[in-house]
């Protein structure tokens, strides 16, 4: 088997040091007082202003580390920079910290990897670490902290939140217990308080400046100019009889908590007055899950309501920063910088709690990773086992609680549900926007090494897009026009389209489609003339993969590839039973997948780590094109041959020597059905021709 290709990249220590000597001038700017290492000593403030001082801080290790260990990409670093670097001190598309005239800017290629001097590559390293550690654009996380809680996990989770401030990103937190009941008992609303309160201080010991915010911010009901659109449905019954629930005290289950079409709650922009004005002054808020009901009385209701009402609420408020119905007077508000205005609008939902992620049964059990909340939704309500009812009884109140919020927040939002023992986590998610691990990575990658999961392994969910398969049979069900506008954009490339759609309509197998053609993955079925096997007279070929730029960097990608996984090589087992529409839904026989790609293409890492194997394809003339083969082996065949060598004891396993001397049992590397089918491929591949348009050579012009 061919050697995978790592993943991981390290940092120099220069640039380790650096960002170290970054972090202690911007908590100095802060106005904490650092104690500074002697590695450091040369480190001073003194040409910047400092503000008040807000107390002793020594620059915690672990917060360097988990920026350190989020790795981001080009991509990823531009995606955090636009959200939270000040536009003044971003590069500008027509400046460049040196005159090379093949240097690109930093604002479309932060830290290119190909970086044409070591010279540019440091500048770029730069300013990516200028202003990860110096955020002057602050945005707002709807935090859920699901307790109980000890006082170390409750320490841990609020050091957590801590970092993500001082990367720019602040929470508003609600804070909930599963033994809280909701109602209108005294004594449970004197414990919420009591427990906001317990989340201040331990914020305040991290040396942040917090808010408790102890009366309602949300009520019940409909926003009053929509109380005239409700009818007498069933759904409006049934939200009543539930309110009189809250009114009249009686208590709920924590768990049975009842979504929005049932329960409305909402804000008025006066209620936000609290929230707003604690972010304005560098506070967080956090609230207790009181609301207010019909007769002005305040209830104990779930959080889930109070956050549910609150989103809402915030992206209204982010569309009008400044209210009119502002406490302050003109002169506060003029006297008020800019800089100290926050986004209300909420750019992540966070959902701490004991359980972890929501359980997975393609992952027995451990969590899901991605969530695509367009296609996947209702089928992991469908396929929740018993048994997670008790170990992770509310997963799925937090994952219809995560819908119903980003439906409501920007498209390029998120939510993330995650464990008091992965703190760390909320740093890599903010800076990069990603989960811990790619939900298309093989399993075998996901289940082992130091980063494999575990049940404390963080879940992202994202809107998604809703996967659908376009089979031979209905290839007039595809837009040939979006297609190719897709294709174009993606490859940067001039499609051959009469060539390119009569082939398609020769040798076509399906088409799976994100969106609306947000990104595309074409599968042909090439014949094989002269096959060295009877069983493989044809190919099972990813002709082409694309995802247009729009959409590269949010999940997509990821997506189409584990629809590509259910549809091909992953066909026939338990995991590639996923709702795509028009697929196969895990019924059939997996086939091994090949495709190709340009030697030089950089997308190859991403293709390594994905791939069974490859093969470099020698150009097929002198100077021609080089081109590298992949392929991904039919997983239910693998399967099969283990459980036929496990049978027989595996009297007739490949024996070969493992780590330290040991003996391993497994499959042969090629097993005799497999005997010549690279021949056979790389024939096939070889003569695929191109379905571009060559390129244009550049004409001399006269000065």
């Amino acid at each position: 088997m061919p050697r995978m290709l790592s993943a991981t990249s390290r940092l120099s220590n220069p640039l380790r040091k650096t960002i170290c000597k970054r972090v202690i001038l911007n908590q100095q700017l802060r106005g904490y007082k650092t104690e500074i290492e002697p590695e450091f000593a040369d480190t001073n403030v003194s040409d910047y202003q400092r503000p008040t001082h807000r107390g002793n801080l020594r620059i915690p290790q672990d917060f360097i580390m988990s920026i350190l260990q989020a790795n981001p990409s080009s991509r990823d670093a531009q995606f955090y920079l636009n959200m939270f670097a000040n536009p003044s001190l971003r590069p500008s598309p027509k400046s460049s910290t040196k005159p090379l005239s093949d240097v690109r800017t930093a604002q479309s290629k932060l830290t290119d990897i190909a970086a044409t001097t070591v010279a540019e590559q440091t500048a770029r390293q730069q300013a990516v670490i200028e202003n990860i550690l110096n955020p002057t654009q602050r945005r707002t996380a709807l935090v859920k902290i699901q307790g109980p809680f000890a006082d170390r996990q409750l320490e841990s989770i609020c050091r957590g939140l801590v970092y993500l401030e001082k990367l720019g990103l602040v929470s508003v937190i609600v804070a909930e217990r599963d033994d809280w009941r909701p109602g209108e008992n005294e004594e449970d609303r004197i414990h919420a308080k009591e427990d906001v309160l317990r989340v201040t201080s331990f914020l305040e010991q991290q040396g942040a400046r917090a808010r408790p915010i102890l009366e309602p911010v949300v009520r019940l009901g409909p926003k009053p100019e929509e109380r005239e659109k409700t009818d007498g449905s069933a759904s409006r019954l049934r939200r009543e009889e539930h309110l009189l629930e809250y009114e009249n005290g009686n208590e709920l289950s924590p768990h049975e908590w009842v979504p929005d079409e049932d329960v409305h709650a909402h804000t008025l922009p006066e209620d936000l007055t609290g929230i707003r004005s604690a972010l304005r002054v560098g506070e967080i808020p956090v609230l207790t899950p009181l609301a207010l009901d019909s007769f002005g009385r305040m209830i104990r209701i779930h959080a889930n309501d109070v956050v549910g009402g609150l989103v809402r609420g915030m992206v209204e408020a982010g569309k009008n920063p400044q209210p009119k119905f502002s406490p302050r007077s003109k002169n506060q508000e003029s006297n008020e910088s800019n800089e100290h205005e926050v986004d209300m609008t909420p750019l992540r939902l966070m959902i701490i709690n004991r359980e972890g992620g929501v359980p997975s049964y393609a992952r027995t059990g451990l969590p899901h990773l991605l969530i695509n909340l367009s296609s996947e939704h209702q089928h992991i309500h469908s396929t929740y086992q018993p048994e997670w009812h008790q170990s992770h009884p509310t997963s799925l109140q937090n994952l219809d609680l995560a819908s119903k919020c980003l439906s409501d927040m920007p498209a390029s939002s998120s939510a993330i549900i995650v464990s008091h023992r992965s703190p760390r986590s909320l740093i890599a998610n903010l800076i990069t926007n990603k989960p811990a691990q790619s939900s298309s990575l093989p399993d075998h990658l996901l289940v082992s090494g130091p980063k494999k999961l575990t049940p404390h392994t963080p879940t992202l969910i994202r809107k998604g897009l809703p996967i659908r398969i376009i089979q031979r049979s209905k290839m007039d069900e595809m837009d040939k026009d979006k297609m190719t506008h897709l294709l174009e954009k993606s490859f940067k490339r001039k499609l051959q389209a009469d060539e390119f759609y009569s082939r398609l309509e020769r040798d076509l197998g399906y088409i799976i489609v994100a969106g609306d053609y947000a990104g595309a993955a074409i599968v042909t079925n090439e014949p094989i003339p002269n096959p060295s096997h009877p069983s493989r007279t044809s190919l099972c070929y990813l002709d082409k993969f694309a995802v247009h730029p729009d959409h590269q960097g949010d999940g997509t990608v990821d997506f189409l590839w584990v629809a590509l996984h259910d549809e091909s090589y992953g066909l026939g087992l338990t995991h590639a039973l996923n709702p795509n529409e028009g697929g196969h839904m895990g019924v059939g026989r997996g086939k091994d997948l090949v495709w190709r790609s340009r030697s030089d293409n950089p997308a190859n890492k991403w293709y390594f780590e994905r791939s069974s194997g490859h093969l470099k394809l020698p150009p097929s003339t002198p100077g021609g094109q080089s081109w590298t083969m992949f392929w991904c082996d039919a997983e239910d065949r693998l399967k099969e041959r283990e459980s036929e060598l496990i049978r027989d004891g595996w009297q007739h396993a490949q024996r070969r020597e493992g780590r330290k001397g040991r003996v391993i049992d497994g499959p042969s590397f090629v097993e005799d059905v497999e005997r010549g089918r690279l021949s056979d491929w790389a024939e096939v591949v070889e003569k695929i021709p191109s379905s571009w348009k060559p390129l244009e050579k550049p004409t001399a012009t006269s000065s």
